[in-house]
């Protein structure tokens, strides 16, 4: 038996809040193997909103159903699904096409979550908790007591960086737009927090005591950038996972020549394509460790209906918001 149920449908590329619209949709009958699920709740990425836009890496073919990531409820299952029950909490996979009511989903892609996650939180951690893992992991070998520098500190990706940082004993340098967030990142355990600005490159090395800084987390690109990259030790890595502030970076020739300064990019999607089924549990194991402790933690700052997209994409857009965006299907 098909179900139907609302989803979030785009037709053509361009400004979010207009393209995208709520609609009924008929989902496939379930298969071997799948099992149906229900959203619970589902974040409004930048992701999501470069897709919406025509300008990800990856683009679905329209139409498509929107959504990078989010979690679900087990409703029903095939008699071959082992592993996973009714009832259970699950994240959904990338690709699915998160932002619908119900649909029907290959057992060997979810993740069941593990009791002391709720489903707002639980919706948010398949991809910045991971992308800050990997990227504090699989770039520079970093010891106790060593020096972090990333800029959109306040993201879902830098407030993970914020703590796994400090579970692991390094120290972070946090660079953001607004001064108002400095005391709300220390609260979180950031050790030093900046506004950005042409002085930056001076400031942080003053609050480190030019302690080399080995590592630098972009998200913004353009002059910021450039900042971080300046005052980085010699042989320091710039790994680039956003570009928020919509700038291409400028890479002066001495940071290359004189300082042999790295510069890489990072993309979570790719490494979940490329990594087998043990690394990501092993690594999703560790995620749901975090987010059960307090490690990482997300502020929700509104949770809208489907039918109510216009209105969650257009806050989703805004710059100066008290935390992310989701929409919700039921509660956890």
């Amino acid at each position: 038996m098909k179900m139907k149920g609302r989803a979030i449908i785009f037709r053509e590329y361009g400004n979010p809040a207009e393209v995208a619209f709520c609609e009924e949709i008929e989902e496939r009958e379930m298969g071997k193997g799948e099992v149906l699920v229900r959203l619970l709740a589902a974040p409004i990425n930048p992701a999501d909103l470069n897709v919406l836009e025509g300008k990800y890496g990856k683009l679905p073919k329209l139409p498509a159903v929107v959504g990078v990531e989010g979690v679900g409820r087990v409703e029903a299952i095939s008699e071959d699904v082992e592993g996973i029950a009714v009832g259970d909490m699950v994240l959904l996979p990338l690709g699915y096409g998160t932002w619908r009511e119900v649909g029907v989903v290959k057992a060997d892609l979810l993740w069941v979550v593990p009791a002391g996650i709720g489903a707002e939180q639980a919706s948010m951690l398949g991809i910045n908790p991971p992308t800050a893992l990997r990227m504090l992991r699989d770039f520079v070998d970093l010891n106790a007591g060593d020096w972090v520098i990333q800029n959109a500190a306040n993201s879902g990706v830098g407030r993970a960086v914020i703590g796994m940082a400090r579970e692991a004993g390094l120290r972070t340098v946090n660079v953001v737009r607004r001064v108002e967030l400095i005391d709300e990142l220390k609260a979180l355990g950031a050790d030093v927090v900046l506004v950005d600005g042409e002085s930056l490159s001076a400031e942080i090395v003053a609050a480190t005591g030019d302690a080399p800084a080995r590592l630098a987390l972009n998200a913004v690109g353009g002059e910021s950038a450039l900042r971080m990259a300046v005052a980085l030790a010699t042989s320091g890595t710039v790994v680039t996972y956003g570009a928020m502030g919509r700038k291409p970076l400028r890479i002066p020739n001495g940071l290359l020549i004189f300082k042999d300064i790295r510069w890489r990019g990072f993309w979570i999607s790719k490494w979940y394509g490329e990594a087998s089924r043990g690394e990501i549990g092993e690594m999703q194991a560790e995620i749901f460790r975090l987010s059960i402790s307090g490690v990482i933690t997300v502020p929700v700052e509104g949770v809208y209906a489907l039918a109510d997209v216009k209105l969650a994409l257009e806050r989703a857009a805004c710059g100066e918001r008290s935390g992310k965006i989701l929409f919700g299907g039921g509660k956890g």
